[in-house]
């Protein structure tokens, strides 16, 4: 009735399938990680009853809108869902309401909102000059239209901000750390997947005849991908806080995927192959990276369990990531096997390094987790959702509907090259610990703060308003002196005047005798002249 177009199909079952599941997972553990926090509010806490009120109203928002963007392929029902899983989440990140909170909850705000605004206007622009309503009709008009790619580079950079493209990616290590477990699982492992969405459904990848413009775009979003992969794992070794060390990671995680999307628009013809294992490999990560945020806070509330086996628990979603082993193995084949059909051998070789950023960036992670450690006992709720989750991400091809055939199983020969970037890792790790503990111990080595560009944008946006002030002040001043200067015309102005009204009333009241004066005068010359 209201022009809405939903549907299933092959791209948005398996999408719907493991954001439901991450999604249904974290709420379980929400039920027994905002326990303490219902005792208070049962008590009469008016401050903790605030929050967990805010909290109960946008979560299920944040969820509908998470699920309306996957199933809807119409413009206008894709774009409400993706701006309502926005700017609901926002109390996710800033449930606690500490100062860390409101800075994660700021930044994740202020970028969504510039996302936000190329979204739309990339959504408009070239919903107008098509002339469609559809996601399809787009991502075909898109490729004919005469500035397709710059609509395309607005679409991208938008949805970027969700995905965490490299430059827009600063809230997620300021927003992870604060966030609760719960919420940063469904932060990294179902929302930040909206972004990707996003992109598969806008833009033309894998199209016939592309652009100029367009390739350009592919390699692009190719050299952005392969440097927010690697930047965010060089980077993120050195973070404190396991969540931040964790955010990182999805940071470099995202960036594999960008360069697989930048294929679509890059070398077309091996979208078709490679569709498949991208949208295996973000399911396994969304459940392994969920299982990894829910581990943090069994780290902090361990239950009575041997520690060794905990631990090895909390760091096998970690270790399928890397893909060395169960269904973290066979998504890094789908996408590898793809990619050697079409003889893209050296992207091959640049995700297989960046693996290894993944293996110490897990490594560095449980590591920080051991130290950080807290005994305490956490709830079935907790543990009995965090193991759903670990389980779920390890065997993801037997649940995810995915096309027959699309899940391949790597010969043995390739276990080998598939496994080798994770103890290649750990050993990194290792031995940088090593160093950093034993000679470098007396140096005093300071941690980089989580947020990295951010900081960095904050200060040229001081300055910058700093320069705005000093303009303003100096237009302020400009101001008062003309102001001043014509008070001081309109001053002179109105003594002439008053000088001219004195005038006038004078000549108002003797007019009529000087008249007389000048006629009598006027009348004896001419008398005077006739005498003569």
């Amino acid at each position: 009735m209201l022009g809405g177009y939903w549907e299933l199909n092959a791209l948005s079952r398996p999408w719907l399938a493991f954001t439901a599941l991450l999604w249904s997972l974290a709420a379980v553990h929400a039920r027994g990680y905002f326990a303490a926090e219902q005792r208070k509010a049962s008590a009469g806490d008016q401050v903790v009853q605030r929050r967990c009120q805010r909290l109960a109203l946008l979560w299920p928002l944040t969820l509908l809108g998470n699920v309306l963007l996957i199933i809807a392929q119409d413009i206008a029902s894709f774009y409400l869902g993706f701006a309502l899983m926005t700017f609901s989440a926002y109390a996710l990140v800033v449930h606690s309401g500490s100062d860390e909170a409101r800075l994660g909850a700021r930044a994740y705000l202020i970028l969504a909102v510039i996302g936000e605004g190329l979204i739309l206007g990339g959504l408009l622009w070239a919903a107008g000059t098509v002339e469609t309503l559809t996601l399809k009709g787009m991502r075909e008009g898109i490729a004919a239209a005469d500035y397709g790619a710059l609509m395309a580079l607005l679409l991208w950079l938008g949805f970027g901000v969700k995905a965490g493209v490299i430059g827009l990616h600063v809230w997620l290590p300021l927003a992870h750390p604060v966030a609760p477990a719960p919420a940063s699982a469904v932060l990294s492992g179902a929302m930040i997947k909206a972004g990707l969405l996003g992109w598969i459904n806008v833009l033309p990848l894998g199209g016939e005849g592309l652009s100029p413009g367009l390739t350009l775009l592919g390699h692009v979003m190719l050299v952005a991908g392969l440097a927010a992969a690697f930047g965010a794992a060089l980077y993120g070794v050195w973070q404190r806080h396991p969540k931040a060390v964790l955010a990182y990671s999805s940071i470099s995680q995202m960036g594999m995927l960008t360069a697989m999307v930048a294929m679509g628009l890059a070398a077309p013809e091996v979208w078709s192959l490679l569709l498949p294992g991208v949208v295996f490999f973000a399911a396994h990560h969304a459940l392994a990276k969920g299982a990894l945020f829910l581990g943090t806070s069994i780290s902090e509330h361990m239950p009575r369990w041997p520690q060794p086996l905990l631990f090895a628990l909390i760091a096998l979603p970690g270790v399928s990531l890397t893909g060395a082993l169960a269904a973290g193995m066979l998504s890094k084949w789908g996408v590898k096997s793809a990619l050697y059909e079409m003889h893209h051998e050296h992207l091959i070789m640049l995700l297989t390094w960046a693996a290894i950023g993944t293996s110490a960036l897990i490594s560095v992670c449980v590591w920080r987790q051991w130290q950080q450690r807290h005994s305490g006992g956490s709830n079935a709720f907790q543990w009995g959702a965090w193991l759903a989750a670990l389980v779920a991400a390890l065997v993801t091809p037997m649940w995810l509907p995915l096309p027959v055939g699309s899940v391949k199983v790597p010969p043995a020969t390739e276990w080998l090259s598939l496994s080798w970037p994770f103890p290649v890792g750990v050993m990194v790790v290792v031995m940088a610990v090593v160093i950093c503990t034993g000679w470098l111990r007396r140096i005093a080595i300071k941690t980089p703060p989580a947020g990295d560009l951010w900081w960095l944008y904050s200060a040229f946006s001081l300055k910058g308003l700093r320069v705005i002030g000093a303009i303003a002040r100096a237009c302020e001043g400009v101001k008062m002196a003309s102001v001043s200067f014509s008070l001081a015309i309109e001053r002179t102005l109105m003594e002439q005047l008053k000088r001219s009204l004195f005038a006038e009333a004078w000549m108002r009241h003797h007019g009529s005798g000087l008249m007389m004066a000048f006629a009598v005068i006027a009348a004896l010359l001419l008398m005077w002249e006739g005498l003569r």
